[in-house]
């Protein structure tokens, strides 16, 4: 549609404001190794009742799994994906897989 003098079209990622930036923008390749401890957060309550686990055993491996700054001061602190999914499959009762 025409926008009239003075309008913006609405942004692209609009939609997903409210959203951690890396699971709008980072690659669905899924060979991505972490993500943000924000995406790991806004993801934890949907990981836990899907696998019948209880959000704060969630959280526990989250925080088990959050690596910090390489050497201190490069990068962000991110979550290790592979290490939170087979952590978190090691403790999923048999009756939610």
């Amino acid at each position: 549609p025409m926008m009239s003098s003075g309008q913006e079209p609405p942004s692209t990622f609009q939609h997903f404001r409210g959203h951690p930036r890396d699971l709008v923008t980072s690659s669905g390749s899924g060979l991505d190794p972490h993500i943000s401890p924000a995406a790991a957060l806004w993801q934890r309550a949907r990981v836990a009742a899907a696998r019948g686990l209880t959000v704060d055993a969630v959280q526990a491996q989250i925080d088990a799994c959050t690596e910090g700054r390489q050497f201190g001061m490069l990068g962000e602190p991110r979550v290790n994906v592979l290490c939170l999914n087979l952590t978190l499959e090691r403790q999923t009762p048999d009756s939610q897989r």
